[in-house]
């Protein structure tokens, strides 16, 4: 049973009515583009700020963590930073942890249960 299925692909491929099979993928390149600029480039524009955020700390900055901990920058490393959160009391977070500054709205949104847990 020698059967050839290039006729068949061929046959799959042409629209039913002569238009071009390219012309059914417009909507689906639509759908892409929408979902690009609608979901995908505010996301990357808010990591980039995020990011600018997390690179201009400083050492006596006032910041709040995700986890609602208020501090002052004390000492930063690569990844993580030192928080003096009372008189004598240091911790040492995360730099992702950070949320933003005292006074002013949260640079990153804290992380809630619903999301953690997914």
């Amino acid at each position: 049973m020698n059967v050839s299925y290039s006729g068949f692909i061929v046959a799959m491929a042409s629209a039913p009515d002569g238009s071009s099979p390219w012309l059914q993928l417009v909507p689906f390149v639509a759908v892409l583009g929408i979902f690009y600029f609608i979901i995908l480039l505010p996301m990357k524009r808010k990591q980039q700020k995020v990011q600018a955020f997390l690179d201009a700390l400083k050492v006596g900055d006032r910041v709040i963590t995700t986890g609602g901990i208020h501090g002052q920058v004390t000492k930063l490393g690569g990844d993580v930073i030192q928080i003096q959160i009372a008189d004598k009391v240091r911790i040492e977070v995360s730099r992702a942890a950070i949320g933003g500054l005292q006074g002013q709205p949260a640079v990153q949104e804290p992380a809630t249960a619903e999301t953690s847990n997914r």
